[in-house]
């Protein structure tokens, strides 16, 4: 059966994303490659839906472009991309991500003015990045980012850094941290832990902050709990923006979207776990790689923060559910019908609320 669910036009609702579906059967690498784009001509015209013996959905939707979003949200989430393509080797990947983190550079700081040094802390490379106009008062506040990238590429350090710190009005220590494959789990919580350890010769922990988006939502939720086990001082607050729960199993989302929503290739789920280059030889319910096997409890106030096409909203609000079964003051925010981490785009007025939600929250709690 076809996976029918990269050719669809819009935006499917919350409710929607609690039961839908699509799983196909496993395909070899040459039928793969044999199959083209899904053409206009080909794109499903109705609904339909298919519950098997084993529980598994076989679904469609025609879902409309959704009339809440900006303009510009509107035509971001309309942009056609192929459910067919050549995949990029690791190098090209870490090429484009390079790219692109140029443009969002260049794109923020015009938004945010500010001033970047390039520098090493605790023997780990990272941007500290100054807002124009930081007050006195914010001197002895910092802010921690691990960018997003699959932990195998850099998406974020500037798109993560720059608007945080423009409209927090403090510093961002923006960790370069050792990407997998080279060095797999736990390298890079070991860098984050290592640029935490450091800076809090400066800084009181309660004026520190430690927050990510994808991947680097994932490795701040492993720092907290490897933080927890270190016997270290809690930072403030803890900012997860479209996290991994677990690398045990696939989230119900992640059969739903890919990385640009509705658009571009998806995979069915084949049981496998997330990112095993990254995971290596660690046992997959690690409580520390799979926070979601954590005990919790006594870690700081969390901001979650996700979307409706997001292949990690579900990880996102299950981690959220455990941090608030934990007793832990979390919050969750769903932008509705954007794609994973649309916040790394300056040109959408979402994404401007957004960095401003996350913000306004650090701001609040490295204040008490």
């Amino acid at each position: 059966m076809k996976n029918l669910l990269k050719s669809l036009p819009a935006q499917m609702t919350l409710a929607a994303l609690a039961t839908a579906v699509t799983l196909t059967a496993p395909q070899t690498a040459a039928q793969q490659s044999a199959h083209q784009p899904t053409t206009a001509e080909q794109a499903p015209m109705r609904d339909s839906s298919y519950i098997d013996a084993q529980g598994t959905a076989h679904v469609t939707r025609v879902v409309p472009l959704p009339q809440d979003l900006s303009p510009q949200a509107q035509q971001f989430i309309s942009r056609q991309v192929p459910d067919e393509a050549p995949p990029q080797s690791l190098a090209e990947r870490r090429a484009s991500q390079d790219a692109n983190e140029q443009r969002h550079k260049a794109e923020w700081s015009k938004l945010c003015p500010n001033s970047i040094v390039e520098t090493q802390i605790a023997g780990v490379p990272v941007h500290i990045v100054t807002p124009e106009g930081m007050t006195a008062a914010n001197n002895d506040k910092v802010l921690i980012n691990l960018h997003g990238g699959s932990f195998n590429a850099d998406s974020g350090s500037y798109a993560e850094s720059i608007p945080i710190a423009g409209y927090s009005k403090m510093k961002v220590v923006a960790v370069l941290y050792r990407l997998a494959p080279e060095h797999p789990f736990p390298a890079a919580v070991d860098d984050g832990i290592a640029v935490y350890k450091e800076l809090l010769k400066t800084y009181k922990p309660s004026h520190i902050a430690i927050y990510g988006t994808s991947a680097g939502a994932s490795l701040t939720a492993e720092i907290g709990v490897r933080l927890k086990q270190l016997g270290l001082p809690m930072p403030a607050a803890l900012g997860m923006f479209s996290t991994l729960d677990n690398f045990a199993f696939m989230d119900d989302s992640w059969s739903i979207f890919t990385l640009r929503g509705f658009a571009g290739h998806l995979d069915p789920p084949y049981g496998t776990t997330h990112d095993a280059y990254y995971v290596g030889s660690t046992d997959v319910k690690d409580p520390v790689l799979s926070p979601i096997y954590a005990d919790l409890h006594g870690l700081p106030p969390a901001l979650f923060v996700s979307s409706g096409r997001d292949a990690l909203l579900s990880a996102t609000s299950n981690l959220h559910r455990a941090y608030l079964r934990a007793g832990i003051d979390a919050r969750l925010v769903v932008f509705d019908a954007l794609p994973h981490a649309f916040w790394y785009d300056a040109n959408l007025p979402e994404s401007i609320e957004a960095s401003h939600i996350m913000a306004d929250f650090f701001v609040k709690e490295l204040s008490k």
